[in-house]
């Protein structure tokens, strides 16, 4: 009976961040904005460019390519935000936005088309897994470990 409840497809989006692709669940995906001017947060951390406004929201601005110390990719492509519902349950961060070059590219998956590909190493910071879809490497992101850093950072403890 249970296995009845679960999903068999999901609707996900590859994420465009760099030379690397994240995979997320397609509901994480509030919009996608051109890239807006940061507001400096002091003593933040590079990967913290700083916070956006969106929708009357201060929005923190990660750059994911700097957190998990990957490639940054083709400066020539637009650069826009990825704005992603935050999945803390936190009043005071419903939102957290990431640099991405290009359009999210959306795909529908199911446990067979997700092949992980971690090989023992430490995974760099802010990654859960790595992971191959159809022909894409991907990592999926660790959004609960990212929140939590910025919730101690920018004190939005509830």
């Amino acid at each position: 009976m249970s296995e009845q409840l679960l999903p068999r497809e999901i609707r996900c989006v590859l994420v465009p961040v760099g030379q690397l692709r994240l995979l997320l669940p397609n509901a994480t995906v509030a919009e996608v904005i051109t890239l807006p001017t940061p507001e400096p947060v002091e003593g933040a951390p590079e990967w913290l460019l700083g916070r956006i406004a969106w929708r009357g929201w201060r929005v923190p601005l990660v750059s994911f390519t700097k957190l998990a110390g990957a490639p940054e990719g083709d400066a020539e492509l637009a650069v826009r935000v990825a704005v992603l519902k935050a999945l803390g349950n936190n009043a005071r961060l419903p939102f957290i936005a990431v640099v991405t070059q290009g359009f999210p590219r959306l795909t529908t998956l199911n446990a067979e088309l997700i092949i992980p590909t971690h090989d023992g190493a430490p995974l760099p910071p802010g990654v859960k897994a790595q992971v191959l879809v159809r022909d894409d490497i991907a990592v999926i992101p660790d959004l609960e470990g990212i929140e939590g850093e910025l919730t101690q950072m920018l004190d939005l403890a509830s």
